[in-house]
């Protein structure tokens, strides 16, 4: 089977090399990297573009003019993967905090499931234990109140780390998805949920990012408070 891993990147130039490396350690044969850059200033899209050309089909770097937002950069990934007639197509953040050794795993539970979601809230799973308790605080609040407004029923509803069977993505209208920050994560759940696709949380340890700054924003956190509750009423599924 052929395997995308589609990677969303603005500024990570610092992440992306060790990224690459893990996941090419991992010895998947059929495993191609789809990085989709936004113009990063700090030089991102410059380092994936020398990475792809030194691992020829096994790696592209997709450009984007400017930062159009997280979920756009993921439905430009997807295409492309599916363009490209790719069987599997995982996404994944390139800070590091998604560890590329889950991938595996993904794969042995797209087995007996359409969909696999890295959980950060289900038996086995956890986040960074350097964390504080006010950012663990937050992250669960975030989650819950995402899930109580959204109506999504997976537990991690903002997860980004999650991997597709092909006839998903290509079911899913992705010309319908608007969520351009962390809100995109329940937006694809919710999407999956209401196409009945089997969904399986995996349990993952969330650590966090390993260099450079997080991507969070009033705007984005602006975004998820007034587009998630549309969500649960809107009358028709992506």
């Amino acid at each position: 089977m052929k395997i995308a891993v589609v990677v969303p990147t603005y500024n990570e130039a610092k992440n992306l090399g060790s990224l690459v490396s893990r996941i090419e350690a991992l010895g998947i044969p059929a495993l191609r990297l789809i990085v989709v850059d936004d113009n990063s200033p700090d030089g991102t899209g410059e380092l994936a573009e020398r990475l792809a050309r030194s691992r020829g089909d096994r790696m592209t770097a997709l450009h984007r003019e400017s930062k159009k937002g997280l979920g756009p950069a993921y439905i430009d990934g997807f295409r492309h993967a599916l363009k490209d007639g790719m069987d599997i197509v995982i996404q994944m953040d390139a800070d590091l905090s998604h560890a590329p050794e889950y991938i595996p795993l993904f794969l042995r539970r797209l087995e007996t499931a359409d969909v696999v979601v890295g959980s950060r809230y289900i038996v086995g799973g956890a986040v960074d234990r350097r964390w504080s308790l006010l950012r663990r605080f937050l992250s669960r609040f975030g989650n819950l109140y995402t899930r109580l407004v959204s109506g999504v029923q997976v537990r991690d509803a903002t997860s980004g780390f999650k991997a597709f069977h092909r006839r998903v993505l290509e079911e899913l209208n992705l010309d319908r998805f608007r969520c351009r920050g962390f809100a995109f994560q329940a937006e694809v759940a919710l999407a999956c949920e209401r196409r009945n696709f089997r969904v399986s949380e995996m349990p993952i340890y969330f650590t966090d990012r390993a260099m450079g700054r997080s991507k969070m924003s009033w705007m984005i956190v602006w975004e998820a408070l007034w587009r998630l509750p549309q969500l649960r009423w809107s009358p028709q599924a992506h």
